[in-house]
């Protein structure tokens, strides 16, 4: 069966052109009109698979000019996505590739994803992990990301971050302040500073930048990623995000 970019351009170059030359659509009587409409009609409805080709097709170049448009934001804010100041640097710290997660401490999805990070890491002695606090679910998660942020700024290693990370999103109930805060305690930092850091201007530099950053990339809710050249929104699992990886890595999914 002839394709759909066939079919469709030649029905309406037939009723266009005709056999008399080229004209307008105005040209064209109510008569016209109606067995143009009538000639495609049927011929969808005798070939209803027409529609599946124009949906694969439609979502195909919608997926190409989403991924073009990815690229290009992840390009313009390339260096505030992988080497900001502000972020939490995990894993290998000169990966070959970068692994950016954006999250919120009472995200369901996010305590699931915390799994799959852990895992990636493991597993991927090459990847580069980046962590970025982004607090789009109650006031609680705001809290808790400030918390967050002066534990990043005690601890640049991010050692005990990542401690004080998997204590909070894993553990159970709604992330406020106090949770954090206990969270912090256990992983052995200092809670007095962090009562005084919260307060500074670079925590809400750092959740404003994440904000912003979130924003340019079209970035709606946690978890969210960005992965080489590519935008993930939502969790896609450890086999997806493998996939993305290996796409960032060499092109394809399995390296």
């Amino acid at each position: 069966m002839p394709s759909l970019r066939l079919i469709v351009p030649a029905l309406f170059a037939l009723a266009v052109f005709g056999a008399s030359g080229p004209a307008s659509a105005d040209s064209f009587t109510d008569a016209q009109r109606s067995d143009i409409e009538a000639i495609i009609k049927s011929y969808l409805v005798s070939h209803p698979e027409v529609l599946e080709d124009a949906m694969a097709e439609l979502s195909k170049r919608q997926a190409a000019a989403e991924a073009q448009k990815h690229e290009a934001s992840i390009t313009q804010n390339a260096d505030a996505i992988f080497n900001s100041p502000r972020q939490v640097v995990l894993g290998n710290k000169d990966g070959d590739v970068t692994f950016v997660e954006f999250f919120d401490y009472n995200c369901g999805y996010c305590k699931r994803a915390m799994t799959d990070m852990l895992d990636l890491m493991k597993a991927d002695p090459k990847l580069k992990v980046v962590l970025k606090e982004f607090p789009v679910l109650s006031q609680g998660s705001v809290e808790a990301a400030q918390v967050a942020v002066a534990v990043r700024m005690q601890d640049p290693t991010g050692k005990k971050y990542l401690d004080f990370h998997q204590k909070l999103l894993g553990g159970r109930g709604q992330a406020d302040k106090a949770h954090a805060l206990a969270a912090a305690k256990e992983a052995g930092l200092d809670v007095a500073k962090i009562e005084k850091d919260i307060a500074t201007p670079e925590v809400r530099a750092t959740i404003e930048e994440n904000f912003k950053l979130a924003e340019a990339m079209g970035m709606n809710g946690t978890p969210s990623y960005v992965i080489g050249k590519q935008i993930v929104v939502g969790a896609i699992g450890l086999d997806g995000l493998k996939e993305k990886i290996g796409v960032a890595r060499c092109g394809k999914a399995t390296c």
